[in-house]
């Protein structure tokens, strides 16, 4: 279903401009082009960087990035990682089996942002619409009908450019927020830094690219991750006492790395990219002003715990797009397209509490934290889990309870009915059924129903109870003017015919897939 305009308004050269091509911004083009909405997308750099920077994919940005039909693409130049193994001063504790979560992507992917970024172009290339490289904001004007954006090519003068609606994902440095008047102060980590490299490693461990490898050591905190073709990723979030303010050298890293893993055979070769920073974080106290919207770097400055950042901001791409998309249609009231501040600041400002907190137990520990955490590797092996926490990294608890999006009617009686189950605003779990003798899924119905790309699906349940029927046909018939709801009839218990209502029957009780 196609939500362009501007093909019928000349006035407008776009429907949608989005500032940033790295991989929030692609992600939002390629989502746009996905719901039918035309687009434009600008980016400064003439090239991608090529370095692999960000480079995982959690569960839930996996789900969310296979509804726009782009997952498959970077599954396919990534590795799938199974468990993550934590030393806690020289002291193993139990894996993490990452992949134990409740997801049709319980295997996080771990690739690289080059390798990214230059996946989401093809692929936005491949939809139609190609990156504008060179080409640099440099302010804006807002008015009530759209946003006037003044572009600086590398090639060429001055340009502008009016569109319906903007969306900054252009970095931890926008213009467009500072333009906007929503820059943050920052909340800087003193006394704290961060160096890696990526480059071929030798150790006695296993380098099988299906794992994650965490060291607590005095003063600090290692990982040793995969990069796609081959690499491995090390750093060290460590006390800056005596450590020269530059990047690393790979004699450094390597000495290191021997010294925090326990294995004198550890060796580096071939290094494809160094790097050393501080940290700070903070976030915007708004994701949206007017027709002017933030999204990942631009609204937020994240902290390298559980590499959240860049899949907080896939969150922001998904989320706006299909907002915008119904917006354009003229089949959303000014709510739809206003919780989209409401939801995703107030996701990224919990997100930053719990990483600051994360961050300061990890490498703000003296030795009476450590000599706890070396007794509690000892009594208990499963402290890892503890540490890391499957649910949070794998961003499957994201949650909106606060959206005006939601209405929850049974919110008195809720501890009494269900103890257990999704609550207004959490996200919809997954679960096998058969529709027409045809194994399917949730998710099948949730995602794109009948060829819609935006909207909701409504999914009335039977509870396995025989005396359902009556009620969900009223419900069906409730939502029957609204072309933007899809209803479908989830069955455990009798057949009840619904006209052309799709029917997806659950008679076996199966539980989430995992694949």
């Amino acid at each position: 279903m196609s939500a362009s305009s501007t093909a019928t308004d000349n006035r407008f050269d776009t429907d949608v401009l989005v500032v940033g091509a790295g991989p929030v911004g692609l992600t939002t083009a390629c989502a746009l082009r996905h719901h039918g909405v035309d687009c434009r997308i600008l980016e400064e750099r003439t090239g991608v960087k090529h370095n692999s920077r960000a480079n995982n994919l959690w569960a839930r940005p996996q789900e969310l990035l296979a509804s726009i039909g782009i997952r498959d693409a970077l599954a396919a130049k990534s590795y799938g990682i199974r468990q993550v193994a934590t030393m806690l001063n020289g002291q193993p504790t139990d894996p993490l089996l990452v992949d134990r979560v409740a997801s049709p992507y319980p295997r996080v992917l771990y690739s690289g942002q080059d390798v990214i970024e230059t996946t989401l172009s093809q692929t936005l290339a491949d939809k139609g619409t190609a990156v504008e490289r060179g080409c640099k904001v440099t302010g804006f004007e807002q008015d009530e009908d759209g946003v006037t954006v003044t572009v600086e090519r590398e090639e060429g003068g001055p340009e502008r450019v009016r569109c319906r609606y903007l969306v900054a994902a252009d970095g931890a440095n926008s213009t467009v927020r500072s333009v906007v008047g929503l820059d943050f102060e920052k909340e800087r980590f003193e006394e704290r830094m961060n160096r890696q490299v990526d480059a071929k490693l030798s150790w006695r461990r296993s380098t099988e690219p299906d794992q994650l490898w965490f060291f607590y050591y005095k003063d600090g905190f290692c990982g040793v991750l995969p990069v796609w073709e081959g690499y491995h990723r090390l750093f060290f979030l460590q006390d800056d006492t005596g450590v020269p303010d530059r990047d690393p050298t790979l004699e450094e890293i390597q000495a290191l790395g021997r010294e925090v893993t326990g294995d004198e055979t550890l060796t580096l070769t071939d290094p494809i990219w160094f790097s050393h920073s501080r940290f700070q974080h903070g976030v915007a106290s708004a994701f949206a002003r007017g027709r002017v919207f933030l999204a990942g770097d631009a609204g937020h400055l994240s902290l390298p715990i559980g590499g959240q950042g860049m899949n907080a901001g896939l969150h922001d791409a998904v989320e706006i797009a299909w907002r915008l998309a119904m917006t354009l249609a003229g089949r959303a009231e000014p709510v739809v397209l206003a919780s989209y501040d409401n939801e995703r600041q107030g996701e990224h400002a919990r997100l930053d509490g719990q990483q600051a907190t994360g961050f300061r137990r990890t490498v703000y520990r003296g030795p009476i934290s450590d000599g706890v955490l070396s007794l509690g590797a000892k009594a208990l092996p499963s402290i890892g889990s503890l540490l890391q926490g499957t649910d949070d990294l794998q961003q499957i608890s994201v949650s909106y309870p606060n959206s005006p999006l939601n209405d929850d009617q049974l919110s008195g009686f809720a501890h009494f009915i269900r103890a257990s189950g999704p609550r207004p605003g959490e996200r919809a779990p997954d679960a096998e059924v058969t529709q027409d003798g045809r194994a399917t899924t949730l998710f099948s119905s949730i995602y794109n129903p009948d060829g819609r790309s935006w909207g909701w699906a409504l999914l009335a349940f039977d509870g396995r109870s025989s005396e359902a029927g009556l009620p969900l046909l009223k419900a069906v018939d409730a939502v029957a003017a609204w072309d933007c709801v899809r209803p479908r009839l989830v069955l455990a218990g009798p057949l009840v015919e619904a006209g052309a209502v799709p029917i997806l029957s659950d008679l076996d009780g199966r539980p989430p897939p995992h694949s």
